[in-house]
């Protein structure tokens, strides 16, 4: 999966490799939100082990931003370390669909 160049570095304890244990602490989703609306928290405050807390704050900021709700939080808690990738691929790609344009 490639990001800009800037995804591992501007976003601390973030590196995604995959669709699936990458996005486990919900910090890659603060990531992806933060980069089309980094005015909407402060991702320097964000602790991975916060799993529950980071995946509310995504999927809300997200959604305030026109992205539909396909993952629910109870899910992401439920799969662990290793949550299903297809759910994961889908939902990130209707970012993409959302924001395609963005600059």
């Amino acid at each position: 999966m490639h990001f800009c160049d800037g995804f591992k570095t501007e976003w601390q304890n973030v590196n995604v490799t995959n669709f699936s244990s990458s996005w486990a602490d919900g910090m890659a989703f603060c990531a992806l939100i933060h980069r089309f609306a980094p005015h909407s928290f402060d991702f320097s405050k964000l602790d991975p082990k916060n799993r529950r807390g980071n995946f509310e704050l995504a999927f809300k900021v997200s959604e305030d931003n026109g992205i539909f709700p396909l993952l629910e939080v109870d899910d992401m808690i439920m799969m662990g370390d290793r949550p299903d990738w297809k759910c994961v691929f889908t939902y990130v790609q209707s970012f993409y669909k959302q924001f395609r344009d963005h600059p």
